[in-house]
């Protein structure tokens, strides 16, 4: 948290009084955000909005598979959009076993567990205590996001950009996330082809 940029004030100006920060799209799980009240001034500490339900980034799509990232870009997995779901559901399994391996210690003489704060974060997803805010673009890609995150029995906070969202909304409606899209931003590379202006309202219409 940066209290010191002069974007604080220019938001401010804006009229907005509230911000998600969330970290860039690089990564199927991202870092933890931090929601923000706007107060000129005011320290780190204090423009944390108290209270606020914590979250995290995660992302799909082109960045996350490094796609024009250059020829030396081709070593870390996941390197395509089948290999997005994989990584999701390889780190979710993992985050489990570590609840199960804590659960067993609290409650029998099971050995203690190293503390994991990467699979700690993941726990609390599964728990229901932190949500997810998802970079997302293409309706295949937030489809096989939503499935694999209900067989892990979690619920999406929000598909942020979601711009193919208007081809899926009743999928997204039923499962309960929020979306946060693009009012005026689409066509800027082939993975967002299909975005139309009308999406947030057709989503909206669609619940």
């Amino acid at each position: 948290v940066n209290s010191e940029t002069r974007n604080i004030y220019e938001q401010l100006a804006g009229g907005l009084t509230t911000a998600n920060l969330l970290h860039g799209s690089a990564n199927p799980i991202g870092g933890q955000n931090q929601v923000i009240k706007l107060r000129e001034g005011a320290s780190p500490e204090g423009l944390k909005f108290e209270g606020a339900m914590p979250g995290i980034k995660f992302a799909l799509g082109e960045n996350v598979k490094q796609s024009n990232w250059g020829d030396k870009m081709t070593t870390r997995f996941p390197q395509t959009r089948m290999g997005v779901p994989t990584f999701h559901a390889n780190r979710f399994t993992a985050a489990q076993q570590y609840l199960a391996a804590w659960k067993n210690f609290e409650t029998s003489d099971g050995p203690q567990p190293r503390r994991d704060l990467e699979l700690e974060t993941i726990g609390q997803i599964i728990e229901g205590k932190r949500l997810i805010h998802c970079h997302s673009y293409r309706q295949d890609e937030i489809l096989a996001f939503m499935r694999t995150m209900e067989s892990f029995k979690v619920r999406i906070g929000t598909l942020q950009h979601v711009l193919e969202g208007y081809k899926v909304a009743d999928e997204i409606a039923a499962h309960g996330a929020g979306g946060s899209c693009f009012s005026d931003w689409w066509a800027y590379k082939f993975e967002v082809y299909d975005a139309i202006p009308f999406n947030g309202s057709l989503m909206r219409e669609r619940g």
